[in-house]
C-alpha cells in the first residue's frame, strides 16, 4: 500500500473510533421520540397505527427540533464528507461561507430522523422509491436548531397493487430564525388500512 492509501486508512480509522479534533467527545446515540410535534395539529393516528388513508393531501405537520453541535458537525464530516468547509474550522473561516457549516448530507440525516420518528408509519411503510429536487438552500452552522415541516402533496392508490398507495411529501427544514435550509420531495409506499383489515 502506498503512503497516501495508508494515510487515508488511518484517517478513516480515526473517524470510526473517535474524532481527530481535540476535545470532541463521542456522540450520544439518539433515541426515538427525542423530538416533538410543533404544530397545533398532528395525525389522528399515531405512527404505530398509521396507514395510507391517513395521509391526506394538503395536510401540514411540523416536528422538531434538533440542534447541530459543532462537535457533531465535525464528527460527521470526518467520517462521511471530509471537505474543509465541514471539518476544518480554520480553513472554513477562509472559505466561501466564512466559517464552519454542516455537510448537506448531515442535514439530510437529521431530517430523516425527524421524518422517521414522527411522520412515516411504523406499521404500513413498505419502502421509498426515492426523493426529488433535493436542495440545500442555506448553510447550517454550529448551534443551529432545525425543525421539519412536512406537507402531504399527493396520495394515490397503486393501480397494479391496490393494497398500497404512493404518498408524495414536500419537506422543508427550517432553522431557529425561520429560514428554510433544505427542501426536497419524498415518496413513500404505504399499505392501505382497508387492505390490511380485509375490508377492501
Amino acid at each position: 500500500m502506498n503512503g497516501d492509501g495508508e494515510a487515508a486508512n488511518a484517517a478513516y480509522a480515526r473517524a470510526r473510533t473517535g474524532s481527530r479534533h481535540p476535545g470532541t467527545a463521542p456522540a450520544p446515540r439518539g433515541t426515538a421520540g427525542t423530538t416533538t410535534t410543533l404544530s397545533d395539529t398532528d395525525f389522528a393516528a399515531s405512527v404505530e397505527d398509521r396507514y395510507f388513508e391517513d395521509y391526506v393531501p394538503g395536510a401540514v405537520y411540523v416536528y422538531g427540533s434538533i440542534t447541530m453541535p459543532r462537535e457533531d458537525i465535525l464528527r460527521f464530516a470526518d467520517e462521511f464528507d471530509p471537505q474543509s468547509i465541514h471539518n476544518d474550522p480554520q480553513a472554513a473561516r477562509q472559505g466561501p461561507f466564512s466559517g464552519l457549516i454542516a455537510s448537506g448530507w448531515h442535514t439530510c440525516s437529521v431530517t430523516m430522523r425527524m421524518y422517521a420518528d414522527h411522520y412515516v408509519s411504523k406499521v404500513a411503510c413498505l419502502a421509498s422509491p426515492g426523493i426529488d429536487e433535493l436542495r440545500w438552500v442555506q448553510p447550517v452552522r454550529p448551534g443551529d436548531s432545525l425543525s421539519l415541516r412536512a406537507t402531504v402533496q399527493d396520495a394515490r392508490v397503486s393501480r397494479s397493487k391496490p393494497d398500497r398507495g404512493l404518498v408524495t411529501t414536500g419537506i422543508e427544514v427550517i432553522d431557529q430564525h425561520g429560514q428554510t435550509v433544505l427542501t426536497m420531495s419524498a415518496m413513500n409506499l404505504f399499505l392501505r388500512r382497508q387492505a390490511v383489515s380485509g375490508r377492501g
